[in-house]
């Protein structure tokens, strides 16, 4: 699985840092009327234009975040961008800017820089998002990505994890476990091919776990959604480390507690198939997996109705007054603490 197999290589050092940063940011074009000025000078200038401004950063490093054994460099520039852009969605916001930053090892020729960046650009185009800076620089570990994007909002729409109430109903977007899933099986597939390299992974008929993992979408129509509708969650967050660990953080930070239905909890019937076939439980899977970037969020029990009959938001719960604890109703009505054995990148 060598990334770099037969492709022209032109070394990084012919073109210098500055020259580097010229020649992959050459086709970004501003486009948002919160740039006043981007790439080119020692800071980018941004226009808030009354509004409250949201930043959030997350950092990628490689054999820590991702595997460059099965992850597509396109695929990991793109899906660098949106786990930053589902923070910002997260908060009810609209994402503008981003600024991206990498380090990376002589292995790495131009053209696999150009490969990821040209992932970076097809988020941005496709989510109309600025890039505005970053930096460059040579590492010993192997690849680092650090992004950090800006959004902007205004005060009252901006959603905190903080302000969930007793009653509220407990809402989640699309399906869960699929990129947990996704994982298990290109892991799989590796170490298949570690061991006879002469075969050819088999990853068909699971394209969607494997686009969960690989290439994931940031729910920016969520909040267009709900915005449509007239509700504003009462709390919000992106499922980044699992339903369960996420929740928790809800409750937490609001001093509250949950029932949350394992029945109600939205699965893929490839992420559930597959999942029995690694002989895994398909409900851990969707709350202590993680990487679905799926928005968690509550709204008062008035605005049901609003979106009772959307396919894409399911109903999984209530919040409850914080002795009545954080529950998993099972399938069968037995009640379990909730507890969170999300991805957590500091285990040994």
């Amino acid at each position: 699985m060598d990334l770099f197999e037969n492709t022209e290589r032109t070394n990084l050092h012919e073109l210098g840092e500055f020259g580097l940063i010229d020649h992959l940011t050459k086709n970004f074009v501003i486009s948002k009327s919160t740039t006043f000025k981007g790439i080119g000078d020692d800071a980018a200038v941004l226009d808030a234009k009354n509004k409250k401004v949201l930043v959030s950063t997350d950092m990628l490093l490689e054999g820590i975040h991702f595997d460059l054994a099965y992850t597509p460099l396109k695929h990991l520039g793109y899906k660098s961008v949106q786990v930053n852009l589902s923070d910002i969605y997260a908060m009810n916001g609209i994402p503008e800017q981003i600024t991206v930053s990498i380090g990376m090892s002589s292995k790495f020729p131009l053209e696999a820089v150009e490969e990821l960046y040209e992932g970076i650009y097809l988020a941005c185009d496709k989510y109309n998002v600025d890039l505005i800076g970053g930096d460059t620089s040579a590492s010993k570990q192997g690849l680092v990505i650090s992004v950090t994007v800006l959004g902007y909002a205004d005060e009252k729409d901006i959603t905190y994890r903080s302000t969930a109430e007793e009653g509220d109903l407990i809402c989640v977007s699309g399906d869960l476990g699929g990129a947990y899933v996704g994982l298990q099986l290109l892991e799989r597939e590796k170490l298949v091919y570690l061991e006879n390299p002469q075969i050819q992974p088999d990853l068909e008929g699971k394209d969607y776990i494997v686009e969960r993992q690989l290439k994931p979408e940031a729910r920016r129509d969520v909040v267009d959604l709900l915005k449509s509708r007239g509700i504003k969650p009462t709390s919000m967050i992106d499922v980044s480390d699992g339903l369960a660990s996420e929740l928790l953080h809800i409750c937490k930070q609001s001093n509250k507690g949950c029932n949350l239905y394992e029945e109600k909890i939205p699965i893929d019937p490839m992420t559930f198939e597959t999942a029995r076939e690694f002989g895994l439980d398909p409900t851990v899977c969707a709350l202590s997996g993680g990487e679905d970037y799926e928005l968690l969020f509550t709204i008062k029990q008035a605005d049901y109705d609003k979106i009772k009959n959307d396919v894409d938001v399911s109903i999984i719960g209530y919040i409850t007054e914080p002795n009545a604890g954080k529950n998993l109703i099972s399938k069968s009505g037995q009640v379990h603490a909730l507890t969170a054995q999300g991805w957590n990148a500091f285990k040994g």
